[in-house]
């Protein structure tokens, strides 16, 4: 959609409007483009590796294996 300056004042909630809907406003000075009106590019988060090192701490033997009675505790007890 292109429109005139005094145009996009008059008409800036229905050209947001526009926009919010996906449509690209180009708004014109005597017929140039002088801006565009368009979403916002979805902010990208950054993936950091290791961002919980030295927040846990795991005692020894948490990865010792177990038995299935250790498993499932108590569901065996109640059958």
């Amino acid at each position: 959609m292109t429109v005139g300056i005094a145009e996009a004042k008059n008409q800036l909630p229905k050209l947001i409007r526009a926009m919010e809907a996906g449509e690209e406003v180009v708004i014109t000075r005597h017929g140039a483009p002088v801006a565009r009106l368009a979403r916002p590019e979805a902010e990208k988060h950054e993936i950091k590796l290791g961002w919980m090192r030295g927040k846990m701490k795991l005692l020894p033997g948490w990865d010792d294996p177990i038995t299935e009675e250790e498993l499932l505790g108590n569901r065996l007890q109640s059958k």
